[in-house]
């Protein structure tokens, strides 16, 4: 069963698991209408997360330093090395018997759109005094979209089904797992030449705190009734 944790515990330690809520769907490929809203909101505040994540300048998040660091190795564009990241993100979900849906296909397409809107559109950021208070906003961002979509049990996105399967096999707590999977890729990809700012390191840090943060959030607001 779900936790229940009271406001306090939610700021000071975040949720440990995925809670059950008001809008899980019950089958990964089939989602009622409020689901797959709820689920596209989710996918697309990651996006917009993300977004301002790179119009800072102050570094990228650690799975894009890891794609840059393969592009610098293989001479492969990085939107390839990226989708290759994430097949092999995908092929590691076969052991941990971690299982695809409507929402690990919908988390390609509309994260991917987001981001390219928002960087289009949005300005950069010019200075450090704004670029820091942008890279937590990005970060938190982040956080909400996954804790909305990943509890909306239509399947995770390649990295976080790791997270979550990894999780659930062997206990510890949904920030650690992601906050070691951060530090993990975010190492590989500077040791391949990737590029690593500031903010990368205050994604990787914060992230898997963000998300059991709003995970606590949403086991309150919207739990079953």
């Amino acid at each position: 069963m779900s936790e229940q944790l009271s406001w306090r515990e939610i700021i000071l330690r975040g949720h440990r698991t995925i809670p059950v809520t008001s809008w899980r769907s019950e089958r990964r490929w089939k989602s009622s209408v409020k689901t797959y809203l709820i689920l596209i909101l989710g996918l697309t505040l990651f996006g917009f997360g993300e977004g301002l994540l790179v119009i800072t300048g102050l570094g990228n998040s650690p799975w894009v330093v890891l794609s840059e660091g393969l592009t610098k190795r293989t001479g492969i564009d990085i939107g390839m090395t990226t989708a290759l990241v994430s097949v092999v993100v995908l092929l590691l979900w076969i052991p941990l018997k971690e299982k695809p849906g409507l929402g690990t296909l919908s988390n390609i397409v509309v994260i991917a759109a987001v981001l390219d809107i928002s960087i289009r559109f949005l300005p950069s950021v010019q200075t450090l005094a704004v670029g820091i208070p942008v890279v937590i906003l990005a970060v938190l961002t982040v956080g909400l979209g996954s804790s909305l979509y990943l509890t909306c049990n239509l399947g995770p996105g390649p990295r976080d089904g790791l997270m979550t399967s990894l999780h659930n096999k062997t206990g510890v707590r949904v920030s650690r797992v992601r906050f070691s999977l951060e530090v993990t890729v975010l190492t590989i990809g500077y040791l391949l030449g990737g590029t690593l700012g500031i903010g990368t390191l205050l994604f990787a840090a914060g992230i898997g705190r963000a998300i059991a943060l709003w995970l606590g959030v949403v086991s309150v607001l919207a739990k079953p009734k």
